[in-house]
């Protein structure tokens, strides 16, 4: 720093006298000694602190936070460096030793790439960085994997072998709204209007979206209020719409075990989560000529590329509609033969 300073001195010099030359170095050395110091103060967990504290701002969940902390915390722990020294090729490195020792597919190393790339973005738009070490390490290509959705006999399946009231309740309106699990646990029964067939539900970042109710879910709904919830209850005062043998929240843990069971007393051999329902409404809604942007809405997405990730077509509507209007399909060449023959 001493170096540079003398450097600046002498090419001002023609252009400054004495006095001004020696205000000059007073200025350069308070600023150049307050930037060096404050440099310093801020540790990598100062840094990590403060972009979690500005993601909750932003509205990210506890979920989400808690990843990033576990992930960028992992980071530091290995990488030994100090947040300003990091470089692309030891993210790079970091990248391919993390994938190794993990035995991790590509997917997960995306995401941790995803969640890392943004705490230096965040970093170098606060001006703590000059430049993101991670610019120029780009998405990982992942192999595509084709989503499981169910069909209309397989729900049928397991409305049939579900034989408590709740559970039903709980299935059925995860797979007709396509609401996530974390928004069916953390239902309150005044988030349900009957009159009017909605529900309010609270997404990601607290944002709120209003959800129709089928004739159905409503009637499945109502039986197992009355049936089984105000019974339970025994007039106790409790907010929430579902809840275990003990009256408390079920955790999406919880729900995950109920669904793995329901889908057991079945003969249905898809793997299955509650995701997959979400899924299944999705495309459902988009096999049946949907806007986009209304299933982007029911989905509580903020940018719409996510729901084009939800919106694939099954398998047997692809082959299906390749069938119809295909003209080289077998079925339009038997149809040309029959033609011929008369």
């Amino acid at each position: 720093m001493e170096e540079k300073l003398v450097n600046i001195l002498n090419e001002m010099a023609e252009f400054l006298n004495i006095s001004q030359i020696k205000k000059l170095q007073e200025v350069l050395l308070r600023n150049l000694t307050e930037q060096t110091a404050s440099s310093v103060e801020i540790s990598n967990n100062e840094y990590l602190k403060l972009f979690l504290e500005a993601k909750k701002i932003e509205g990210c969940s506890e979920r989400t936070l808690t990843y990033y902390k576990v992930t960028i915390e992992h980071l530091l722990k290995n990488l030994h460096h100090p947040i300003r020294k990091i470089t692309t090729e030891m993210m790079r490195g970091y990248l391919v030793d993390y994938q190794k020792i993990n035995n991790c597919g590509k997917t997960t190393v995306d995401n941790i790439r995803r969640n890392i790339s943004s705490f230096f973005s965040w970093l170098e738009e606060e001006d703590y960085i000059l430049k993101s070490p991670m610019r120029r390490i780009h998405k990982i290509k992942t192999t595509k994997v084709v989503k499981n959705i169910i069909s209309d006999e397989e729900i049928e399946k397991l409305r049939d072998n579900c034989k408590s009231i709740r559970d039903t309740a709980m299935i059925d309106l995860l797979y007709s709204t396509g609401i996530r699990v974390g928004e069916l646990v953390n239902l309150n029964i005044e988030d349900v209007n009957f009159s009017e067939r909605e529900c309010v539900v609270f997404g990601k970042g607290d944002k709120e979206r209003l959800i129709p109710l089928t004739d159905y879910v409503c009637k499945i709904m109502g039986k197992y209020i009355y049936d089984y919830r105000n019974p339970k209850l025994d007039f106790k005062d409790v907010d929430l719409l579902f809840f275990n043998n003990h009256l408390k929240k079920i955790s999406r843990e919880d729900f995950y075990a109920i669904l793995q069971e329901e889908v057991k007393k079945t003969s249905i051999q898809k793997k299955i989560s509650p995701h997959t329902l979400r899924h299944t409404f999705a495309t459902h809604l988009f096999e049946n000529g949907a806007d986009l942007r209304s299933i982007q809405e029911l989905l509580g997405h903020s940018d719409i590329s996510t729901t084009t990730i939800y919106t694939h077509v099954s398998n047997e509507k692809m082959i299906e509609d390749y069938n119809k209007f295909h003209l080289r399909s077998h079925k339009n060449i038997e149809k040309e033969s029959d033609k011929n023959e008369l």
